[in-house]
């Protein structure tokens, strides 16, 4: 939902270890898995080098003589219970809430469709306002590794801005995980006016999506009235 052209961030708010570390849990992902977000989703899906995948309770097993790794592993993961998991191989990520945050004024949360296409304009920013995204998830079953969210964003055919965001890798756990991302501000001008399409996605490492919304928005001369 930016508007600085190609923007691509690192932060890695649910893992801190080092490239080595974190291709021994879940798959064993390739350099070119690592770098995935250099280029646009549908062009690298199918190109990943996938290893095999593993339940939570084998990827905590294994290794279990490197001290390190264990003390690390038991870090990500916590207190989960494994038989409560069962024997899933695949992360469930559920989004569960999106919200705009502006200095000053009411949080707009955004309604999510279950066809991912909502209904009309989906929101309105002001021209030249400082804004966030914030968000809530829920990681159920697997490890999710490289949760990653991408949006592109299109004015009268062009495109005018795509953001890429490697949220981390994330375990499950009964509390949903919130992410802000860094503040965006709007353009201003007669040019910057008018309505947007825009495509958001959540994608994790193995191009697997949680979540896709296509949808259009404004940008006008102030807020729409609460």
């Amino acid at each position: 939902m930016g508007f600085e052209e190609n923007k691509e961030v690192g932060e890695q708010s649910g893992a801190n270890k080092d490239e080595n570390e974190v291709e021994k849990i879940g798959r064993q992902m390739s350099e070119t898995s690592l770098s995935a977000t250099d280029v646009e989703d549908e062009d690298y899906e199918g190109k990943l080098d996938l290893g095999p995948q593993y339940t939570l309770k084998e990827t905590f097993e294994k290794d279990k003589d490197d001290e390190s790794l264990r003390k690390w592993k038991e870090q990500l993961i916590g207190s989960v219970d494994f038989n409560e998991l069962g024997e899933t191989l695949e992360p469930e990520v559920k989004i569960l809430s999106l919200a705009i945050v502006a200095q000053d004024r009411p949080d707009i949360l955004l309604p999510i469709p279950e066809d991912g296409k909502p209904n009309g304009t989906w929101f309105t920013l002001k021209e030249g306002s400082a804004y966030k995204l914030r968000f809530t998830f829920q990681v159920n079953h697997n490890i999710v590794v490289g949760l990653k969210y991408n949006n592109t964003v299109w004015k009268t055919g062009m495109k005018v801005d795509s953001t890429k965001e490697m949220l981390g890798t994330f375990s499950p756990q009964a509390e949903p995980y919130t992410h802000e991302m860094p503040e965006e501000t709007t353009p201003a001008g007669f040019f910057a006016r008018g309505s947007y399409a825009a495509k958001t996605r959540f994608v994790d490492d193995d191009n697997k999506c949680y979540l896709e919304i296509n949808y259009t928005f404004d940008i006008r001369k102030d807020w729409q009235p609460t």
